[in-house]
């Protein structure tokens, strides 16, 4: 009962310290401005515009792209459009009409086809690449909020390998992910899937900030290894969020709402650390794999030089 203990709460603390970037977004956006205007004031340096959008204008952003566009077409299109071309060429066959539902067979896939191929997926791309931008500004502007100038990696080339071994990662983790949500016991296969997403979350809530304060990939995967109660109960709120949807798109737009939140509490977090004696190290088999794959093709491009 001991041992257990420190790991409910560690999960407990991860959980509620997930929720406080919504209450630290009502104040952020006025406390970076009085914080730039004291600096201003103490450096006896002229007033200028910051041309630096508000982290409020970046999260609304992310809500109009993803959730007023992407998510509102897609609804619209399968509760709207397409049911009102049902009831139309039921007005026109009847119901039980051999020729609607011929019609309706072809038109319907016709459609989704269509609408998924010039409109879903360039639309989805187009959102990552946004996202993707304004996350990294909602992240800058909160680590400069309280802590101040990021001191990020050593040099250039090493960010640059640190970022692509990253993605490398994540991508075979995300695969280990549903691997294991393929194991046949009843529950076992999605209540790992689940814990593998909680810590994936967790790595990209806290990523924008450790990368800021210079820590590499092994140490930020070893440190949620070696403290995962507390990560698991951080990434467990859009963990489950996501999981509602049953389109992978849907599920995306969610993410991409709630993300900024995410990079705002694990910001401002201080993890619970020495809940467990014993590392969970899932993220073990990826890290060798992505190590073989760099180090095959390091040695390929050294032999061809």
């Amino acid at each position: 009962m001991d041992s257990i203990y420190p790991v409910f709460y560690a999960m407990t603390r991860g959980l509620r310290d997930s929720l406080q970037g919504a209450t630290v977004l009502l104040t952020i956006d006025k406390n970076i401005q009085e914080r730039e205007d004291q600096i201003r004031r103490n450096t006896s340096r002229k007033h200028r515009d910051s041309h630096q959008p508000s982290v409020m204008k970046r999260i609304m952003q992310c809500c109009g792209l993803n959730g007023g566009l992407f998510w509102l077409s897609m609804f619209l299109f399968e509760y709207g459009l397409l049911p009102t071309l049902s009831m139309l060429l039921t007005f026109l066959f009847g119901n039980e009409s051999g020729t609607r539902q011929l019609v309706w067979s072809w038109l319907q896939p016709a459609l989704s086809c269509t609408f998924g191929a010039i409109w879903v997926i360039p639309l989805f791309f187009l959102s990552k690449f946004c996202n993707n931008l304004w996350f990294q500004d909602i992240a800058n502007s909160a680590y400069r909020y309280s802590r101040g100038r990021p001191v990020m990696l050593s040099n250039f080339s090493k960010l640059i390998a640190d970022f692509l071994f990253s993605i490398l990662v994540q991508t075979l983790f995300l695969i280990q992910s549903y691997l294991v949500s393929l194991l046949p016991l009843a529950g076992l296969g999605k209540a790992f899937a689940l814990l593998h997403t909680c810590l994936l979350y967790s790595l990209y809530s806290f990523e924008y900030k450790w990368i800021n304060m210079g820590w590499e990939l092994h140490h930020r995967l070893t440190f949620i290894e070696c403290n995962w109660p507390y990560f698991v109960g951080f990434g467990l709120p859009l963990a489950i969020l996501t999981a509602l949807p049953g389109s992978y798109f849907v599920s995306g737009c969610v993410f991409s709402i709630l993300f900024p939140l995410f990079i705002i509490s694990g910001n401002e977090a201080s993890p619970e650390t020495g809940a467990c004696t014993f590392p969970l190290q899932l993220f073990s088999p990826v890290i060798a794999i992505s190590n073989a794959i760099f180090n095959r093709s390091i040695g390929s491009a050294s032999s061809r030089r």
